[in-house]
Formats: structure tokens, sequence, C-alpha cells
């Protein structure tokens, strides 16, 4: 049954969202599943990463700052954590703390490669999810971009590729 409840807490994660089951069969059986206390540190700010976790029951603090101040992000059953560190041994840029008593589900590089190498539409999937972020990412900051011009009160240079 557990493997059946990893399945399920995969499938609402994002990314994993896009992965047939038989994929997530794969994900559940070769991830290793990791359980925290209240206070426990998953991982320090400045860590090199080994994958990225799926939490499947608690709640994990995020905080990017490691000055005593609130949270920036925590995260609940299905959220994903270090989605970079699914395809790369990355820097941590935040410290994870439990909230209360956890569960998470670890996903190294290696097996998500695997994964993709396997199931090559779910590699098609999570390319264009991600490439899709990327241009919603790129979209924002050039708002932002504008914003900032504006408030300077200078015109924004034209982009030749695009006439703005």
């Amino acid at each position: 049954m557990a493997l059946d409840d990893d399945i399920a807490t995969l499938s609402q994660a994002p990314l994993f969202n896009l992965l047939e089951r038989d994929a997530l069969r794969l994900v559940a059986f070769a991830s290793e599943t990791r359980s925290y206390r209240e206070g426990d540190v998953l991982f320090k700010k400045g860590d090199r990463s080994d994958g990225g976790y799926v939490v499947s029951r608690g709640a994990i603090a995020l905080d990017a700052k490691d000055d005593g101040s609130p949270e920036a992000f925590l995260a609940g059953p299905g959220s994903l954590i270090g989605q970079a560190a699914l395809f790369a041994r990355i820097e941590r840029r935040a410290t994870a703390t439990a909230r209360e008593p956890s569960a998470i589900i670890r996903v190294t590089p290696s097996l998500m490669r695997r994964v993709l190498e396997e199931f090559p539409e779910a590699a098609v999937a999570i390319q264009d999810a991600m490439a899709e972020e990327l241009t919603r990412l790129t979209e924002g900051l050039e708002r932002v971009r504008q914003q900032l011009i504006a408030i300077d009160g200078g015109e924004a240079p034209v982009n030749a590729s695009d006439g703005t």
C-alpha cells in the first residue's frame, strides 16, 4: 500500500504530475522516503543537493535568508522542493526545516535521468513545461524592466527582435 501512497503523492507534485502511471511507479519504487521530526533540518543553504524532494506528509519551511526571519515558503504534501536538483547537483538556495513531523520522497538526478530515458514522452512533457515556465519568467522580468524604466522617466530601448 505504501507504494500506491507514494504514487498518489508524486502524481500531485509539479513535473511528476506529467508522468504516466508506470513512470510514477518507477519513481516511487526507486526513490527513498525519509522521515523528520519537528525542527529537523533537511538541508542548509549552501549545501550541495542530493536530489529533489516531494513532501508526502507534514510541512517543510524554506528559509533563504538564514537570519531567523519568518520562512519564505512553507511546502506541504504534494510540493516539490528543489526542481533543478532533480536534474543536476546544485547548491541549495535555502535552508529546509520540518515545521512538524514530516516525510519526503527523495528523487536523485540519476533516478530522474533513468525515468526520462525509459519514458521519452515524459521527457518531452517535462521539457515543454519547463520551457513554458522559463517563458513566463522572462516575460515577467521584461514587465518589471519596463516598469523600472517608466519609474526612471526614461524610454525603453527598442528590441530589434520583437519591435518593442
